[in-house]
């Protein structure tokens, strides 16, 4: 398939879910070790990356995320097992979910329009010429 995808969204109950922003956040944390270091590499601030993360272990009994104050020694954050759990589930159901649609997407995609950009699809105004003054 060329730019079509899946995208995945696991809804849990009112204001509870999860979905491919929430997922990078987690795997950017277990990457860097920081909340902070994954929000920049993400593009966002620290407190949306800090909401983010409170609202995920919100969302779950078992904490997802825990972290370690800043300070001399530096701080920091670290994915649980369950934070690893739900990271794999979530990419296994995103790939399960894909393969199930390839078809269906695929054959959607031979029904979009070309999208190119040519100087004779610029729009063009539709107003009237004004008439000079008698």
């Amino acid at each position: 398939m060329g730019r079509t995808r899946l995208t995945l969204r696991v809804d849990f109950g009112p204001n509870q879910a999860i979905g491919p922003g929430k997922i990078r956040l987690l795997e950017a944390i277990d990457k860097g070790g920081s909340i902070s270091e994954a929000g920049r590499a993400l593009g966002m601030s620290y407190r949306r990356a800090w909401l983010l993360i409170d609202d995920i272990n919100r969302c779950f009994r078992d904490p997802v995320v825990t972290t370690q104050p800043g300070g001399k020694s530096g701080g920091g954050a670290t994915l649980t097992s369950f934070g690893r759990k739900l990271v794999a589930s979530y990419r296994a159901i995103e790939s399960d979910a894909t393969s199930a649609a390839e078809a269906r997407l695929r054959d959607l995609e031979t029904s979009l329009r070309a999208t190119r950009a040519r100087s004779s699809d610029k729009v063009h105004s539709l107003s009237m010429p004004l008439r000079a003054k008698r």
